[in-house]
C-alpha cells in the first residue's frame, strides 16, 4: 500500500492511518464487507466529525406519492415564511448506506449557504432494493415535491425552481435522473451539485486504481457498493451517466472533486463531456482532500466551509 500522501492535510493524514489500522485488525479478525456494517461506519465516522449542527428556523417531515413507495423527504427552509426556490438532496453512502438521518447536519449546511429549501430524500437502499428503486424515488419526488408542498398543511411557501444536490452515490443518482429529466417536457431542472460524484459504474478512469486503495473509499468497496446495486445483470457502462446521452435541456452543473479520490477522474471526464456538449458546467477541484471531506468537517472545516459557500453562489448566481 503506498504511503499516505504529504499533500494531505495533517489531520486527515491521521485520519487515514487510524482508518488503515482499523482496517488491518478487522482483516485479521475476518472482517467482511455486509450492509450493517457499511451503514454503521458511514453513520459513525459522520457523527463523529461532523458536530457543529446548526439551527435552521423550520425542519418539517413530508411524504412524496410514488407508484411503488411513498418516498419520505425532509425539508429544511431557511426562510419559512418566502417563497424560496427547492434543492433536492440525495445522500451518499454508495447505495447502500447514509440516511436523512445521517446527513441532517450537512442537508442543514446546504440550506443555510444557499439561502435555498432544501428537501433531503430518503430513497430506497441496496441490497435489499436494487437499481432502479432509488433512482425511481428520485424521479418521483423531482415529479412530485411542488405539489407535496403545495398540499402541506399548513401549505409550505415555495418558488417553482428545482435543482439537485448530491454527493458520492447520491450524485450518481442526480446526474441519472438529470439524464432521464432532459427528455421529460413536464420536468425543468434549473441547476445541479455533484460532490466528488460516482459516474462510472464500469469503473474505467485512471484514478480509481490510483486513489483505490488506503485513502479511505477504495476501490473494493466500490465494487461491492456496485454489486449490491446493480444485481440483475446491467449493462454497467449503459447506466453510467458518464456515458449517457445529452441534450440542451441539461441543467447547468457544479461539479466538486477531491484530488485523492478515486473518482476525481469520471468527474473531470464529465466536466469536459458537458462542456464540449455546450452545456454550462463549473468545476472546483480541492486539492489535498479524500473522498467524502464533508462527512469528516472537523478535520477541515475551512475546506468544507468554502465548498457550502461555492455551491450556495452557484446555486444563486444568475
Amino acid at each position: 500500500m503506498q504511503p499516505i500522501p504529504a499533500a494531505i492535510p495533517e489531520p486527515l493524514r491521521n485520519f487515514l492511518a487510524e482508518v488503515r489500522e482499523l482496517k488491518r485488525r478487522r482483516v485479521e479478525a475476518g472482517y467482511r464487507h455486509t450492509a450493517t456494517n457499511a451503514r454503521e461506519a458511514m453513520e459513525a465516522m459522520t457523527r463523529r466529525y461532523v458536530t457543529r449542527i446548526p439551527p435552521v428556523p423550520l425542519i418539517r417531515d413530508e411524504l412524496v406519492p410514488g407508484h411503488e413507495y411513498l418516498v419520505p423527504v425532509r425539508l429544511y427552509l431557511p426562510a419559512p415564511e418566502e417563497e424560496r426556490p427547492v434543492a433536492l438532496f440525495a445522500h451518499g453512502g454508495g447505495h447502500v448506506g447514509g440516511s436523512v438521518s445521517v446527513y441532517d447536519a450537512i442537508a442543514r449546511k446546504l440550506a443555510l449557504a444557499s439561502g435555498w429549501t432544501i428537501a433531503s430524500v430518503e430513497y430506497r437502499l441496496a441490497p435489499e432494493c436494487p437499481y432502479p428503486s432509488a433512482l425511481k424515488d428520485l424521479v418521483t419526488c423531482i415529479k412530485g415535491i411542488f405539489d407535496v408542498l403545495r398540499r402541506a398543511e399548513p401549505p409550505i411557501p415555495f418558488a417553482p425552481r428545482l435543482a439537485l444536490i448530491g454527493d458520492s452515490g447520491g450524485g450518481a443518482l442526480c446526474a441519472s435522473a438529470a439524464h432521464l429529466a432532459q427528455f421529460d417536457p413536464d420536468v425543468c431542472l434549473e441547476r445541479q451539485v455533484l460532490i466528488y460524484p460516482s459516474l462510472d459504474y464500469s469503473l474505467s478512469q485512471p484514478s480509481v486504481t490510483e486513489n483505490g486503495e488506503g485513502l479511505l473509499l477504495e476501490r473494493a468497496r466500490i465494487l461491492w457498493y456496485f454489486d449490491c446495486y446493480l444485481r440483475q445483470a446491467e449493462n454497467r457502462r449503459a447506466v453510467s451517466p458518464l456515458f449517457m446521452d445529452l441534450s440542451p435541456g441539461y441543467p447547468r452543473t457544479l461539479v466538486a472533486t477531491a484530488q485523492f479520490c478515486p473518482l476525481r477522474d469520471e468527474g473531470l471526464a464529465y466536466v469536459e463531456r458537458l462542456r464540449g456538449a455546450g452545456i454550462a458546467c463549473e468545476h472546483n477541484g480541492y486539492p489535498g482532500q479524500i473522498h467524502a471531506f464533508l462527512n469528516l468537517e472537523d478535520l477541515d472545516p475551512e475546506t468544507c466551509a468554502d465548498l457550502y459557500r461555492r455551491v450556495g453562489d452557484f446555486l444563486n448566481t444568475p
